[in-house]
């Protein structure tokens, strides 16, 4: 799949009902086997396998995170947290320099700005057929994880009891075991960095060939 076929998720979403589930239940995976469906396509470009995955996390993960973020305040959550023992600050290179404390609101919103500036920058997420990557991509795709996984990692604090009565825990898990699947496949996130959320991916890695909707596991039972 190349890049230039993603330019029609955004006429996707915007078409979508205005039912925030039932955008979640269009836009989510239906793969069966994420870990099969992470592998490199004979014959693609590695780089442009991250940029495609760049996009469609990216995606989900806007979509899931809009489905309650009008329940992400500066009142219920005045930082940006992952449990009692993990804070993030946001820094970046043009407007805020120095590590700042923000809302998990300010956080999120500009993690995902951020994101999609890059992506469409030519220069960066290049769409053109033979253009190259620039050298620092895969510094690129590890920084974008990150902040990524630190949305997810938030949600799952601080909101599976709204996602739960949304009825969107399924594609939460199937949304971040898919993210897993590709992050450790491809070495893109160092085991610290995860730490926040590792008995999930713990229970996520044992699940293999188990339905997401089997009751007999309780990944995100906190």
């Amino acid at each position: 799949m190349k890049l230039s076929q993603l330019s029609s998720i955004a006429n996707k979403i915007a078409s979508l009902p205005s039912s925030k589930s039932r955008k979640i239940v269009e836009i989510a995976p239906s793969i069966d086997d994420l870990q099969a469906a992470v592998e490199l396509p004979i014959g693609e470009d590695l780089n442009e396998w991250y940029a495609v995955h760049i996009h469609d996390f990216h995606n989900e993960i806007y979509l899931l995170y809009d489905s309650i973020s009008e329940l992400c305040t500066s009142r219920t959550c005045p930082t940006m947290s992952a449990g009692e023992k993990y804070e993030y600050f946001w820094v970046d290179a043009e407007e805020t320099k120095q590590p700042t404390r923000v809302t998990a609101y300010e956080y999120i919103t500009n993690v995902m700005s951020w994101i999609e500036n890059l992506l469409e920058n030519e220069m960066l997420f290049p769409t053109a057929e033979k253009k190259n990557f620039p050298a620092m991509f895969v510094l690129i795709v590890k920084t974008v994880l990150n902040r990524l996984f630190r949305v997810y990692a938030h949600i799952y604090y601080s909101h599976l009891d709204d996602v739960n009565e949304l009825g969107l825990e399924f594609h939460l898990n199937t949304s971040f075991r898919h993210f897993v699947y590709f992050v450790n496949r491809f070495n893109l996130m160092k085991e610290r960095d995860m730490e926040p959320l590792r008995e999930e991916i713990s229970c996520f890695m044992k699940m293999k060939g188990r339905n997401l909707y089997s009751k007999s596991i309780a990944c995100t039972m906190r």
